[in-house]
């Protein structure tokens, strides 16, 4: 176990009124308000994306982000970054694939390179490595 402090890189809260007939979900994230749901075929209004479109599109931020920034730092054109995703589930688990097109010609070196920084954005880093999720259940009102 490290005795690094841990810092928050990020925080989102999700919010749904008891009222709430679906399962239209509202997320603050920062200064940024988004909606989750369900498609209609699982009981939901399709008011937004599904949970897991909200981590593919996670994923494919960072990635996209993280290729743009290693490209600055080196003077390389790598034109316009378009990330494809699917979650795929099995009875041998869950597998991710990510499918990265970049607009501008480069070299085979230059792919390779970006291929590995694609395997080391900090969003892949985190999906990877598994992540020690703790829940606590709390209740406005004491139970009588």
């Amino acid at each position: 176990m490290s005795s690094e402090p841990e810092t928050i890189i990020a925080r989102c809260n999700v919010v749904a009124s008891a009222e709430d007939a679906d399962y239209r979900q509202a997320l603050r994230c920062g200064r940024h308000e988004l909606l989750a749901d369900e498609r209609p075929v699982r009981g939901g209004a399709d008011a937004g994306p599904m949970p897991f479109e909200y981590l593919l599109g996670g994923l494919g931020a960072c990635t996209s982000i993280t290729l743009r920034m290693y490209a600055q730092r080196k003077g390389w054109n790598i034109g316009k970054v378009s990330v494809s995703l699917a979650l795929r589930r099995g009875k041998n688990g869950s597998r991710i694939e990510r499918r990265v097109a970049l607009s501008a010609p480069l070299s085979q070196e230059q792919q390779a390179k970006l291929a590995d920084i694609c395997e080391k954005t900090p969003v892949t880093l985190v999906v990877k490595s598994g992540i020690d999720l703790r829940t606590t259940i709390a209740s406005d009102q004491p139970v009588t």
